[in-house]
């Protein structure tokens, strides 16, 4: 049993790294999802602009994060 949760483990690491970055696009798609959903005059190309900027923006602020955390510890 303790091998199964091993394995789990490591499979379930391959996808979520780090949990803050995995919450927060999770959160952007849904609000981006809900906003296009709502506003249905918009055009295709807002949404999916906003999705792609703000997926791009939280990885940014992700790795200046991390960077600073490692830069802390030396």
């Amino acid at each position: 049993m303790g091998t199964l949760r091993a394995i789990l483990h490591e499979i379930i690491g391959l996808f979520v790294d780090d949990g803050s970055l995995a919450l927060a696009l999770v959160l952007w798609v849904v609000a981006v999802g809900v906003a296009a959903r709502l506003a249905t005059g918009l055009p295709v190309l807002v949404p999916g602009t906003a999705l792609a900027g703000g997926c791009i923006a939280i990885l940014l602020w992700n790795v200046v994060g991390a960077a600073r955390a490692r830069a802390r510890r030396g």
